[in-house]
């Protein structure tokens, strides 16, 4: 879509500035005190403004002209951030500058609709960068913030920003995350018989306390399917939500953990994934509980395919094969001698 700005700026009389659009920065310098703008370019004058603009020894004002189809940048950042923002996302009413910056009503999950998110930023004059998709976010963080480029934009661009957003059934989200009572089967020989201290449960309990979640059950058994299956229905007679079961996801023939959680009724069982550590992560759901089965490796290593995939499972989604095979862009986790996660490209 071709550019076609027609405003064009003008001096004229200060009390006929009303309602014009300043073209350059009014510096006012007081002393001692302050040396800076008093008005910005692209403000809108008002008649509250007019005896600050005469103490500073402003008679006539160099002002810009909005034309039919073009439109002021403020005006283009608040319509474009009430597009944007979806459920969870709230902004500031008074864009400055052509800037609104979208922020988080709660904490929860971010979620970006990534296609739409490109396709709007390929209109011309307009800007929207944020945060990655799938990132937890606190209240009343930045997740985003867009802005009308030039000071005046046309509203052709202008629109055809606004209809991609709106077809997308807007750009962000924050989901607000669940607290499900949980429970976690430990399995192992070698912890059921007491030889070796059992490590899953504190570090469960912990990452679960994060989300506000409680690790209300802790279960142990040995190495033997019908008493797996019989401890994960038990968890669901005890009315957990969420189940995770840990040890014994590997490839080894006395590693059946995998095939108990089938049999107690899992459906939509995903398991291996291209993440690392991660790869023998185990997904289902036991009618709408989720089960994750949870390899070795979240005790050797600070963030895993785990940290990743559990707060999605807490704001409702269902992971697919998909879901996981899309996170192998990222999903090399760098084994930093001082590890950083989140912030780091983990999971980005």
């Amino acid at each position: 879509m071709a550019n076609k700005y027609k405003s064009s700026a003008t001096t004229i009389p200060i009390d006929q500035a009303v309602g014009k659009v300043l073209a350059h920065d009014i510096t006012e310098i007081r002393p001692g005190q302050f040396k800076g703008p008093a008005f910005t370019k692209g403000h809108i004058i008002r008649e509250e403004d007019l005896p600050h603009l005469r103490r500073l020894g402003k008679e006539h004002l160099f002002v810009l002209h909005i034309d039919p189809g073009e439109v002021h940048e403020d005006d283009a950042a608040l319509r474009l951030g009430k597009a944007l923002a979806g459920p969870g996302v709230i902004f500031d009413s008074r864009p400055s500058e052509g800037k609104i910056a979208l922020r988080s009503r709660h904490r929860g999950l971010l979620k970006v609709n990534e296609e739409a998110l490109t396709e709007l930023n390929l209109i011309p004059d307009i800007s929207c960068s944020s945060r990655h998709t799938n990132t937890l976010v606190e209240k009343g963080e930045i997740i985003a913030a867009t802005r009308a480029i030039p000071l005046i934009i046309d509203e052709g661009l202008l629109n055809a920003a606004l209809r991609i957003a709106e077809a997308a059934g807007r750009v962000f989200s924050v989901r607000q995350l669940s607290r499900p009572p949980t429970g976690l089967i430990i399995t192992g020989n070698e912890v059921y018989s007491g030889l070796v201290d059992d490590k899953f449960a504190p570090l469960i309990r912990k990452k679960v306390q994060f989300f506000g979640c409680r690790l209300k059950w802790i279960l142990f058994t040995p190495d033997e399917s019908q008493k797996i299956v019989k401890k994960i229905k038990q968890l669901l007679e005890k009315g957990a939500e969420l189940i995770m079961v840990a040890g014994g996801m590997s490839v080894d023939p006395d590693d059946i953990t995998r095939m108990a959680i089938i049999e107690a009724g899992a459906e939509d069982v995903v398991y291996g994934t291209p993440v690392l550590p991660g790869a023998m992560f185990l997904y289902g759901r036991l009618g709408e509980i989720p089960i994750l089965g949870l390899p070795a490796c979240i005790l050797f290593y600070k963030a895993t395919i785990l940290d990743l995939v559990l707060p999605r499972v807490l704001a409702g989604e269902e992971i697919t094969r998909r879901d996981l095979a899309v996170m192998a862009h990222g999903g090399l986790c760098l084994n930093c001698e001082q590890c950083r996660f989140p912030v780091c490209p983990f999971g980005k």
